[in-house]
């Protein structure tokens, strides 16, 4: 079988273009600036029957009687409600930054007891909080749920996707904004999405170069440091001439990404092999099981039994070696490889008994 196709064409198109400068706002983010995570616990009402079966879970049938009795509505000690039209839901949604109260945010809801779908079902007023336990936001609304599911009474089943998750696009409103660093004055710290010290470097060179010396320099490899005006009308400018200036970014090291479960190699551009010879082959063992009837002779007396047979064929397909010579570059070690007809699994083993041999420079990397 041949390596996957798919990786030589994504692996030459790679060789065959340059390093292409990108924008400020693609490499890096400034510190502070960045989306709050929020959570709740609700209810969500009118299910067609799919909610959840109170008697297996208790905190649904407490949760409603708990909002009854904000209404004013108190059931009896003794009754035990029975809703099928009713689950107990987890909502979160992604706060982000700058959001002002008023504004909308979308949700995700997702059942938390045994409900079997969530379609046609409402999202009841819930609060949403952040990791301080404070309310940053209230949700409300109609569910759309992508899945759906039909079962029968003789117990079989059939589900598409996951109909027990559902999202309200701008179904939370904003009730609090987060505080974040960027109106405080002072310097502005940008960091970079991968930390490379060439990248960082080239950053804070470009910012010097369009608006002028000492304004940026570089704290590690990841973060660089500019100053900013104290104004947040002049930031807000600042910032956007920042973000649109372009930069060479520095080239990736040399790796090599192996996942075994799917057998997809990826191998990067500066991947060298030293001097190294290698031998490919591939040993099939196959056994089939060939009974027979064994007949005893007429007037024996014997009786008709099964003899298990068994034939076992060995084939080994012919090794191949092939020479890498010093400094190979990525393309020649794809085409020999490809030449060889190694499988996925088959490439996984070359590289890894190249990175034994020390004949491989680069990081072997498997997920």
């Amino acid at each position: 079988m041949k390596i996957i196709q798919t990786f030589f064409i994504i692996t030459l198109l790679w060789l065959s273009q340059g390093v292409q400068a990108e924008r400020v706002k693609d490499l890096a983010a400034i510190a502070g600036v960045r989306s709050n995570q929020l959570v709740g616990y609700g209810l969500v009402v009118g299910l067609s029957g799919t909610g959840d079966q109170v008697t297996q879970i208790s905190y649904t049938r407490q949760s409603l009687r708990n909002m009854l009795r904000e209404f004013g509505i108190i059931m009896p000690p003794g009754v035990n409600l029975q809703p099928k039209n009713v689950a107990a839901v987890s909502i979160h949604a992604q706060l982000p930054p700058f959001a002002k109260p008023g504004q909308s945010i979308d949700i995700t809801v997702s059942s938390l007891g045994n409900a079997k779908s969530l379609r046609g079902g409402s999202l009841l007023l819930t609060p949403l909080k952040g990791a301080d336990g404070r309310v940053y936001a209230m949700a409300q609304g109609n569910l759309i749920v992508g899945g759906f599911g039909a079962e029968g009474n003789d117990g079989s089943r059939v589900t598409v996707n996951i109909p027990s998750t559902g999202r309200i696009p701008n179904g939370a409103t904003v009730e609090r904004g987060v505080p974040n660093p960027f109106s405080n004055g002072g310097p502005i710290i940008l960091n970079l999405h991968a930390a490379d010290f060439t990248t960082a470097n080239r950053v804070a060179a470009a910012i010097n170069s369009a608006i002028g010396a000492g304004t940026a320099r570089p704290l590690d490899g990841a973060s660089i440091q500019v100053n900013a005006p104290a104004v947040p009308a002049q930031r807000v400018s600042f910032v956007s001439l920042l973000e649109n200036l372009e930069v060479d970014p520095g080239e990736a090291p040399a790796k090599i990404v192996i996942n075994s479960r799917t057998g997809t190699v990826v191998i990067g551009q500066h991947v060298r092999v030293q001097p190294a010879a290698v031998s490919h082959g591939r040993l099939t063992v196959t056994i089939t099981a060939n009974p027979a009837i064994s007949q005893p002779p007429p007037l024996s007396g014997g009786q008709t039994a099964v003899v298990p047979r068994t034939d076992i064929d060995i084939q080994e397909e012919g090794s191949r070696m092939f020479l890498f010579a010093p400094g190979v570059s990525l393309g020649e070690i794809v085409r020999a490889v490809n030449q060889v007809g190694a499988a996925p699994g088959d490439l996984v083993a070359i590289l890894e008994a190249l990175k034994q041999v020390g004949a491989l420079s680069a990081e072997l990397v498997v997920l």
